[in-house]
């Protein structure tokens, strides 16, 4: 029995082929780590954890002791998790206890890990965040030295799990110099510690974007979020690895990644409204013909962005219909003129394929001013995730 107002679907098989072409590319040698922050880029902790275990990821990395927990309690096999940012220190010794890996950014944080982990009697299991150039958190070089001295000096408390790194913006062009004196200073930080015979489980620097424009930052494993999920990190990135592939023999290579998300909702109400008369709360929207204006019970609340008012659409029996007037809190409407068989009860396509059109979470973010990621992450985590082949 389901009493929400939308549903979320996820696509096993979607999953399946974008992994497919993610371990062709980031290649056998290294390991793809999917990254589930902000519950797993809306799809579902819960849903997609088991679903992402299913087509053979072993490691999961997350923003912070929350997410960890989530994963930890929806996974079904003895998969690692990492945390990439903030762990309150209760957490800290949770993580610890339970085996939980996470980065260390700071000093601070390297000596209070080592003291939890002396009282709880367990090694705490690290990756060493470098400072590169991003200019966000990790250890400048002076840094990494006393944190690989104090790493060294209390052996039996710490595993070097990894050494990596965050890139500032490789999803663009813009910002190549940039990335590329990263990648070099990351390779001489790994020489240095290589030097004090300390010897990390894994280095990795690779987002999606990295990965998918800058090979030679995959290393040992790549994080792989949004490209995952289906979605390119940007058009720039979609177009450099497009480009990549074409040759004066061959035809334009089709797009490697299926979509794994499909939401939808239902029509609750159709009226009839006369020409000339205004539609919802304002006066933004003026019906120019007698027009149908059908009423889905999903709006701004529902993670539908209130910019997308008399702008965006939504597909019914395979056909676009238009949103009229403003998103509210929980009801859109959309005019259903031209979908003359529409009805109470059809299924509405707000994101994802129905027939032959669709409506990508690209268009979606582009009509509402807002980055795909952050269209995705909206989605409440109360929406219903079924998994679907």
């Amino acid at each position: 029995m389901c009493f929400e107002t939308s549903q979320i679907e996820l696509s096993g098989s979607a999953l399946r082929a974008n992994l497919r072409f993610l371990r062709k590319m980031v290649g056998p040698d290294a390991e793809i780590c999917g990254v589930v922050k902000g519950n797993a880029y809306g799809h579902g902790i819960g849903a997609f954890v088991p679903l992402a275990e299913s087509c053979g990821l072993k490691t999961f990395a997350v923003a912070n002791a929350s997410e960890a927990l989530a994963v930890v309690n929806s996974r079904t096999a003895e998969s690692e998790v990492i945390i990439m940012s903030w762990v309150e220190n209760d957490a800290l010794e949770w993580a610890i206890r339970n085996g939980i890996q996470f980065y260390v950014f700071n000093l601070s944080r390297l000596k209070t890990a080592i003291a939890l982990a002396t009282r709880v009697g367990a090694a705490a299991r690290i990756h060493l965040e470098l400072e590169t150039g991003f200019n966000r958190v990790g250890l400048d070089a002076d840094g990494l030295r006393v944190a690989v001295d104090t790493i060294k000096s209390h052996a039996g408390a710490v595993r070097l799990e990894g050494v990596c790194t965050h890139f500032a913006g490789a999803e663009s062009v813009a910002n190549d110099s940039r990335v590329r004196d990263q990648i070099g200073r990351f390779n001489e930080h790994c020489r240095w510690i290589e030097g004090q015979s300390l010897t990390p489980r894994r280095r990795h620097t690779a987002c999606s974007a990295a990965a998918l424009t800058y090979p030679e930052t995959i290393l040992d494993m790549a994080r792989l979020g949004i490209a995952m999920y289906g979605f390119w990190p940007s058009k720039e990135t979609q177009m450099h690895y497009l480009l990549a592939q074409e040759t004066s023999f061959t035809r334009r290579p089709r797009d490697p990644l299926r979509r794994v998300l499909r939401w939808t909702s239902r029509i609750m109400n159709i009226k009839r409204v006369s020409a000339g008369d205004f539609v919802g709360y304002g006066t933004i929207y003026l019906t120019t013909r007698v027009e149908r204006i059908a009423a889905i019970p999903v709006g701004y609340a529902d993670g539908f962005a209130r910019g997308m008012s008399n702008n965006g659409y939504v597909l019914i029996r395979g056909r676009r219909a238009a949103v009229v007037g403003y998103v509210n809190m929980s009801v859109l409407l959309v005019d259903v003129t031209d979908v003359a068989d529409a009805a109470v009860g059809d299924e509405v396509v707000l994101i994802g394929s129905q027939g032959k059109r669709s409506v990508t979470v690209a268009s979606f973010s582009d009509l509402s001013r807002s980055m795909n990621y952050e269209v995705l992450v909206r989605l409440p985590a109360g929406i219903p995730r079924t998994i679907v082949e």
